[in-house]
């Protein structure tokens, strides 16, 4: 079948029961037993509910995976695949990382003996170099948030299997629709299914999958040991979102295609990052993995006083955290999704004074670039 169509049937589950063709929501923290001795599949919710089950069965399908899990949020998921590491470990990390996964990984981690190194993984020599024998895992975020820096999934994977190590790999910003971690031979994939997969800014939520049985048994005992599990509702609104997932993407990538050509050739526009430009480092490379260049693009205007004139100016997008809505959404790194960076560590990785990424909803994209060029002309 199409991809179109899996993404329907994996989000549509049917009751048995009733034939509803919406999964039903599971309103129950917990569950009878048939007997004394004899225990059902699901006890207390935190360790298992139905309509969570539902979801993460949907989710683990669209990546191409055997086992799924849901979070609470994001950084519960990413942070709980991290806590399955022990004290000792150690992480190689693309130092082109989200704001909140650099938090966990600089002041949460360390107190627990796990360290790790920032390294340019566009760079396999560099990521070679920063293994040691205490290493566990590399961690890939491509397109990443919000220079859209892309890695080599294949390359760094290779690097990963020459070592024994493990591969984890935050698909947040292309989706499963998009893009496929999983089958370039990624171990973890991890999200913020609060964006593209729920697609709406109305719900949070965070997703894991992965193939191996060991694997899925250590993040399982993390997710009932923890509890950050993703409520009912929520896995409701989720699935309901996931439906129009192809459509979606497929309507937003065109528009920030458009939008970032013109952009391009904007004379008040100092650069622009999204991975559909020829221009864009790592395009022929993200390609190859990806099915195009994605919804969202960031564009540097100068200086935060620039960025200040066209925020204010713009009608459109709402000024706001988060992106992968039906709404455009224009934010600005620098006091948004990586405000815990400090302006050393803004400069390492990338993040200019100038810099505002936009995330491309659903609407006319003649009048989005109508609106930038308007918000522009204040400049």
């Amino acid at each position: 079948m199409s991809e179109w169509t899996d993404i329907i049937q994996a989000a549509t589950v049917h009751d048995p029961i009733s034939g509803a063709i919406n999964t039903p929501i599971q309103l129950s923290s917990t569950f009878d037993q048939p007997s004394f001795d004899q225990f059902g599949e699901y006890d207390y919710a935190r360790s298992g509910n139905p309509t969570r089950e539902a979801g993460e069965q949907a989710i683990a399908t669209l990546e191409h995976g055997k086992y799924g899990y849901l979070f609470s949020t994001g950084m519960a998921a990413i942070s709980s695949v991290l806590f399955t590491l022990s004290a000792g470990d150690h992480l190689v990390v693309s130092q082109h990382v989200y704001g909140g996964t650099f938090r966990v990984l600089e002041e949460i981690l360390p107190r627990w003996g796990i360290t790790h190194d920032f390294v340019d993984f566009a760079d396999e020599s560099a990521i070679e170099a920063a293994i040691k024998p205490e290493t566990k895992a590399l961690y890939i975020e491509t397109p990443s948030n919000p220079i859209l820096h892309i890695t080599d999934i294949k390359a760094v994977v290779a690097i990963a299997k020459a070592h024994g190590l493990l591969t984890i790999a935050d698909n947040t910003f292309m989706s499963p629709f998009l893009q496929k971690p999983l089958d370039l031979g990624v171990d973890i994939v991890v999200h913020s299914a609060t964006k593209f997969l729920a697609g709406h800014s109305d719900i949070l939520a965070g997703a894991v999958v992965v193939n191996d049985q060991q694997l899925a048994d250590k993040i399982y005992f993390i997710q009932n040991a923890v509890g950050a599990t993703l409520g009912v509702l929520d896995t409701w609104l989720l699935l309901r979102g996931i439906k129009t997932l192809g459509v979606r993407m497929s309507h937003a990538a065109h528009s920030a295609q458009e939008i970032a050509e013109h952009l391009a050739q904007h004379p008040k526009i100092v650069n622009v990052l999204y991975p559909g430009l020829a221009t864009h480092p790592g395009h022929d490379v993200h390609l190859a993995q990806a099915k195009n260049g994605g919804a969202v693009l960031s564009f540097d205007v100068g200086s935060e006083a620039n960025a200040r004139r066209l925020v204010s100016a713009l009608k459109i997008p709402a000024f706001s955290v988060s992106l992968g809505a039906v709404e455009s959404i224009i934010s600005y790194p620098p006091k948004m999704s990586h405000a815990e960076l400090n302006q050393t560590e803004l400069d390492k990785t990338g993040i200019s004074p100038g810099l505002l990424r936009f995330s491309v909803g659903l609407e006319d994209v003649a009048d989005l670039i109508s609106d930038l060029d308007a918000g522009l002309a204040t400049i």
